[in-house]
């Protein structure tokens, strides 16, 4: 009753670790404000707009859908920071990347099936998970070892869903980090007036209803923003697909450039409020403090359980060698990852805290 992507992306929301995003940063942690986005309602948010999108393309939605909620399975807790500090932890072991970290979740570290390690999900779902920024040169250690029994053909594009995906989640987290940045108060709406299409449309609006109360002008900008985007990705696409003119998904992946993508004023648009966003939000002196106390808490996290791994869960101890060596560096750093930031603090208040609960 259910397509192969149907049931690639029911496996994706059953899994435990589609349940942890919701715990897990986004930019605030979670203990901050219920308001403010999770890597679970972010996942959801970008696979809203990825079947949108798909559906107006004529692309597949239940693989644009799971695509959309399986990118960011491998994350940390507390977001970038503490992916940050467990990579520079795993440096001497191959390092730590999230893309990396995903395809280890849904391959090998997700244990619910009777006959299989992961989730047992199709190619073209893995190959969109692993690929969805774009080829990979030089992949982590996971990709690299997985790919030699299954060639993810790590070389070319990814399918069309895989690639509209990504730039749902440019449009989800870009838009949706203006909404909590402003109810945070990490800047107000004046500031965003010298931003290219975000100041405009915040004119627009406050023009056209003087008086709005804020909640309301903020919420009617994120949703014009997001349209002007969609709108303006899928003429570019239209485009490009009327030029390359690609009779399959194989054409799609060896085309000499993406063929989803945004118009080069766009791209210029979305480049300005990143760099908007990193100076004025993700380098806030508030969201500082807090990636400060994240990084400190992973690294002592890591040190501990890698020099004392009789300190892991018992399933966890039983996969490592019991000793410092690079096999036991991959279960600790899988055990973290893994961690949802509640999780982690408390984990952290437990082994570090002489008085904290055993």
């Amino acid at each position: 009753m259910r397509s192969a992507f149907q049931r690639d992306r029911d496996r994706i929301i059953h899994s435990a670790a589609f349940r942890r995003l919701k715990y897990k940063t986004q930019v605030f942690v979670y203990h901050e404000g219920d308001y403010y986005r999770t890597r679970l309602s972010h996942s959801l948010e970008v696979a809203q707009i990825a079947r949108t999108v798909s559906r107006a393309l004529g692309l597949d939605e239940d693989l644009a859908e799971a695509l959309a909620l399986a990118h960011d399975l491998g994350h940390t807790p507390f977001g970038h920071s503490g992916e940050d500090a467990l990579d520079e932890a795993m440096k001497p072991y191959g390092g730590f990347d999230h893309n990396d970290q995903t395809l280890r979740v849904l391959t090998l570290l997700e244990r619910r099936y009777a006959e299989f390690d992961g989730l047992n999900l199709t190619w073209e779902t893995l190959e969109g998970v692993v690929k969805h920024n774009g080829p990979l040169d030089d992949p982590p250690p996971s990709i690299r070892a997985y790919v030699a029994e299954h060639d993810l053909e790590l070389a070319t594009w990814p399918g069309a869903e895989a690639q509209v995906a990504a730039l749902a989640d440019d449009i989800a987290y870009n838009n949706h980090d203006i909404d909590d940045g402003l109810r945070a108060g990490l800047f107000d709406v004046d500031a965003l007036a010298e931003v290219p299409l975000v100041g405009p449309v915040f004119a627009d609006l406050m023009a056209r209803y003087p008086g709005l109360e804020r909640g309301r002008l903020i919420h009617e900008a994120v949703r014009a923003l997001i349209g002007l985007m969609v709108e303006d990705l899928l003429d570019e696409t239209n485009r490009r697909l009327a030029a390359g003119k690609p009779q399959s998904a194989d054409e799609i992946r060896r085309m000499d450039r993406p063929v989803v993508a945004f118009s080069d004023a766009m791209r210029a648009n979305d480049g300005a409020l990143k760099r908007f966003l990193f100076q004025r939000m993700y380098r806030h002196y508030r969201v500082n403090r807090m990636t400060s106390k994240a990084r400190r808490v992973v690294r002592d996290l890591f040190d501990l359980f890698l020099a004392e791994p009789e300190t892991l869960p018992t399933e966890w101890r039983e996969q490592t060698t019991g000793a410092a060596t690079p096999t036991t560096a991959r279960v600790v750093a899988d055990y973290i990852a893994g961690m949802t930031d509640r999780y982690a603090l408390d984990e952290h208040s437990r082994l570090f805290n002489p008085y904290g609960a055993s």
